[in-house]
């Protein structure tokens, strides 16, 4: 058969051009580092127990590799919750190599989710991450141009601004205003703030009651239940702040409280407003885990990569989605030419299968 003419096909795009790794395994250590905590010198100990021999800088290029054909999907993701009626925000800090001055420096990891389950609503939970060198006023400003909504967010007062040009009306977080009297009440001898927390769980049992409802039934619910209780604590807390130290802690944690009762008490005026911040603030645990097993970023680009890959890996998990089968699939797309037009059939909850909305509520 010499004669005849031997014709070989293409081989197959890669996400490492030229290189080994199938899209499966760059979605493994991609998982293994955002979404299981093991920073990539672990990983690559691993490997080589079974005989494969890969540097800690050979992942950290498939890692950058992945995250900037990922990238868009992260844009696309935060494009869509910016569209939503409501969104949580929350930052936790990134510490990032500075070898300029061989230590680290640190960056902030934002994150801005959206879970509108607890009223009922019908768009798909998600959070996005986006990393600043910084925690000024105007990261959350530029994030956060176009969106028109709540915000519900902590007491930071870098939010403020978004309020001040009309746009933003933002709803404050019970549970940091509970935390202040728990620390208290924790050390001992704290009748003021045992009565506090008992006050405020009463207002939150009334939550617990009305979880998963329509919003317009969990308004009702507050306005008839909630909001006497809420009234009665503005009184009660009135009286001990002219009781007690203004120096004290006590005065303080009250204070923080009376001094943020507008956003407060939002959600008793629409349903669709949590009484607290936990359900970013648990978003930012995963995050939380990767900086202690990583010590630190090794640069502003390698933070910037946790940033858009974790905003994938944790809208997986809120939308019940395997993250290492999605982005070993989405990165098998996007080597093979996905039209940028059809960009939201990559987005995680493209991927998930329908929950029925009982067993949501």
């Amino acid at each position: 058969a010499c004669e005849e003419v031997v014709v070989q096909a293409a081989a197959p795009a890669r996400v490492i051009e030229g290189g080994l790794p199938t899209e499966a395994t760059v979605a493994h250590v991609l998982v293994g580092k955002y979404a299981d905590h093991l920073p990539l010198y672990r990983q690559a100990q691993i490997y080589a127990r079974q005989g494969i021999q890969l540097d800690r800088s050979t992942l950290a290029d498939w890692v950058g590799r992945a995250a900037w054909l990922l990238r868009p999907i992260r844009d696309r993701l935060f494009e869509v919750l910016k569209t939503s009626e409501k969104l949580f925000a929350d930052e936790t800090t990134a510490p990032v190599l500075d070898p300029g001055r061989g230590t680290t420096k640190t960056g902030q990891l934002w994150a801005y989710a959206r879970d509108d389950r607890p009223w009922g609503g019908e768009a798909p939970p998600g959070v996005v991450y986006v990393y600043a060198p910084d925690r000024k006023a105007e990261r959350p400003m530029a994030h956060l141009g176009g969106f028109r909504g709540i915000l519900q967010v902590d007491g930071y007062a870098g939010y403020r601004p978004l309020a001040e040009k009309g746009a933003v009306r933002l709803a404050l977080c019970w549970a940091h205003v509970r935390r202040k009297f728990y620390e208290l009440a924790a050390a001992g001898n704290a009748p003021i703030a045992d009565e506090a927390l008992r006050r405020i769980a009463e207002i939150y049992n009334v939550e617990t009651s009305i979880r998963g409802k329509p919003a317009d039934e969990r308004r009702a619910a507050r306005d008839l239940t909630s909001r006497p209780l809420v009234e009665s604590l503005k009184l009660w807390l009135d009286a001990q702040i002219g009781r007690i130290s203004g120096k004290s802690r006590l005065a303080e944690a009250i204070r923080y409280a009376l001094t943020r009762w507008d956003g407060l008490t939002l959600f008793l005026d629409d349903g669709r407003v949590e009484m607290d911040n936990n359900t970013v603030e648990r978003a930012i645990r995963p995050l939380a885990l990767t900086r202690k097993n990583a010590l630190f970023a090794g640069s502003d680009g390698g933070a910037d990569h946790w940033a858009v890959v974790a905003s994938l890996i944790e809208t997986c998990k809120l939308t019940s989605v395997e993250p290492q089968a999605y982005l070993a699939d989405v990165l098998t797309r996007i080597v093979n030419d996905h039209p940028n037009s059809r960009i939201d059939e990559l987005l995680p909850w493209a991927y998930a299968t329908p929950t029925p909305a009982a067993a949501v509520a």
